[in-house]
């Protein structure tokens, strides 16, 4: 019996050699990849015996790569991405956080100037409240993007970060289970933003970012301040009277177009809800998350920040609705 099952195996070796050679060729590689990397982050100032720990139950993840080129925040149209993560139910539950988290947060929002509603919406976008934090390996998750040659610079040096992490004891190794990109926690941190903005905020010499609600929304707050949060509102949805130049609206993150005051921006027709209030000498961007078609947005310094934690504007402007939502519980 055992023999006929290692001729199947055998049989089956064969058959997936055949059919799928790149992917044992992409073993053997990224096999190799870890090996060298392993010795740079040793000349970094890494400990060996952290390096040892933390790559020894590394994997090649091919389905990151796959992730990784289909992000639903830079396929999904704009409406189809907020109908997807903001709904009666989930408002609901946030509200109910908010209340439920009160003494918490206006202790953190009066320390660190940023709104409850804008960190619950964060939290509730991000991880939907802590349910879906991600299972995923990160040593494996940014070993196997850094091996990718797409963004392998960013990743290699967000994996150097959370090695050094762990090296100095600021995070727990056992602890790292995130995103397929490496993101960890209730807020979804990357490496550098651990090390830039973590706050052990419950003082017990451990920064915790997947359980402790103290440290994670301590955190996140410092992160928004930190980069230069302020009292103004995000943006609001706007429509426009007559065309404007292509070449002020703003159709990628990576690049945001002329930023003007809002009362030139209604002088080149851009047209505010009556409902809006708000001091038309603040600057702002215009843009339209889908391109060609789609609605715009009139975006102010906060929204702009959010894009730190995303560069997505269909991301961005999410949590603004969201936060929007949460506004006055």
């Amino acid at each position: 019996m055992l023999s006929k099952i290692m001729n199947l195996i055998k049989i089956l070796f064969f058959i997936l050699l055949i059919l799928k050679p790149e992917i044992l060729n992409a073993n053997e590689d990224f096999n190799n990849w870890v090996k060298n990397y392993k010795k740079y982050a040793v000349k970094q100032g890494v400990n060996q015996v952290t390096v040892d720990t933390a790559f020894k139950n590394v994997k090649f993840l091919e389905r990151i790569i796959t992730y990784d080129r289909r992000q639903p925040e830079f396929i999904e149209k704009t409406n189809v991405y907020i109908k997807k993560r903001i709904n009666i139910k989930k408002i609901q539950s946030a509200k109910s956080l908010i209340k439920s988290n009160r003494d918490l947060l206006n202790k953190i929002e009066k320390e660190f100037d940023v709104p409850a509603n804008y960190l619950v919406a964060l939290w509730g976008i991000e991880t939907h409240f802590g349910r879906h934090k991600g299972k995923v390996d990160i040593i494996s998750a940014l070993s196997t993007l850094s091996y990718d040659k797409r963004r392998s610079e960013f990743f290699s040096k967000e994996l150097l970060i959370l090695l050094r992490l762990i090296d100095k004891k600021i995070i727990k190794l056992d602890s790292l289970v995130g995103s397929w990109a490496g993101a960890h926690g209730n807020f979804q941190f990357m490496p550098s933003s651990i090390q830039n903005f973590a706050i052990d905020y419950d003082n017990n010499n451990n920064i915790d970012l997947y359980v402790s609600l103290n440290d994670s929304f301590a955190s996140a707050a410092n992160y928004l301040n930190k980069i230069g949060w302020d009292k103004n509102p995000w943006g609001f949805k706007v429509k426009l009277e007559k065309e404007i130049n292509p070449k002020y609206i703003g159709i990628d993150a990576r690049k945001l177009k002329k930023k003007l005051a809002i009362k030139k921006w209604k002088k080149l027709g851009v047209k505010l809800s009556d409902s809006v209030k708000i001091n038309e000498n603040l600057n702002a961007r215009l843009i339209r998350p889908d391109g060609n078609s789609g609605d715009y947005y009139l975006v102010l310094n906060n929204y702009e920040k959010l894009l730190h934690w995303n560069r997505s504007l269909r991301f961005a402007i999410t949590i603004g609705i969201f936060a929007d939502y949460l506004k006055n519980v």
